[in-house]
């Protein structure tokens, strides 16, 4: 379930306007919600229910919405219009490939993540079985400091972002989870130095990461990839020769420019 938030949070002087409101409702809905009641978006939101409602009709005709009995889901307009991000779209259409040829190699879960704010945002994932990697989605979101992609993007993204997160305090997915911070820096430090990030149970139980960042031609950082597999049959050695292959072929070529 969703934790209520302060109005308007993050949204600044648009708080206040019909779309920074409308926005609110939308970004209501968490990536498990199969569908929300209007109490809980008034909840979530801090909106009246009577503002809710109203603007939820006009979500509705547009198709940002959609009805489930009493309660509301998001519409098949708010996939379309995410689909049309041309830089995500481009991103993973040219890695897809490669990440078909790791999940070939490594018979495990790969994933394609961007830097979003403060977040891992999951563009694709392969996976090899329901209850594998459960904690990723596509178009799902995770921490930085606690996931392979997210230490392989904060070690090559501006020393802004590692201060950022450092700035809040370390959220403790598992017992595992590093919420330290001169140890979280001290990790950030090491993958800048051997190019590769890995965690081990810090965002499930029996699960590890590996992960290496990918750039384009120019030398722009664009994402990460991973490979994610159980703790007791992992073999991190490889999945290393193969995350480095894949990078520095993406690199080499003209795929992401």
């Amino acid at each position: 379930m969703g934790h209520p938030r302060p109005y308007g949070d993050g949204l600044g002087r648009g708080a206040g306007s019909v779309l920074g409101k409308a926005r609110l409702i939308l970004e209501a809905f968490e990536i498990d919600d199969a569908q929300v009641s209007l109490s809980e978006l008034a909840r979530r939101t801090g909106i009246s229910k009577t503002t809710v409602h109203r603007l939820a009709q006009e979500l509705l005709e547009w198709g940002m919405l959609e009805r489930s009995d009493s309660d509301y889901r998001l519409g098949m307009r708010a996939f379309e219009l995410g689909s049309r991000v041309p830089r995500f779209r481009v991103l993973r259409d040219a890695v897809r490939p490669y990440m078909h040829q790791l999940h070939t190699l490594t018979k495990e879960t790969v994933h394609l993540a961007v830097l979003d704010g403060l977040e891992v945002l999951f563009l694709e994932k392969l996976a090899v079985g329901p209850r594998v990697a459960h904690q990723s989605r596509i178009a799902g979101r995770l921490p930085l400091h606690c996931t392979a992609t997210g230490k392989a993007l904060l070690a090559y993204s501006s020393p802004d972002v590692l201060d950022a997160v450092l700035a809040r305090p370390l959220e403790r997915l598992t017992p595992m989870t590093i919420v330290v911070p001169s140890l979280l820096r001290e990790q950030i430090r090491k993958v800048r130095e051997v190019g590769h990030a890995r965690e081990s149970e810090e965002t499930a139980i029996g699960y590890c990461s590996t992960a290496v960042p990918l750039f384009g031609s120019s030398g722009v950082l664009l994402g990460a990839v991973s490979v994610t597999a159980p703790t007791f049959r992992a073999d991190v050695a490889r999945y290393v020769r193969a995350l480095t292959a894949v990078r520095r072929e993406l690199a080499a070529g003209d795929h992401l420019n």
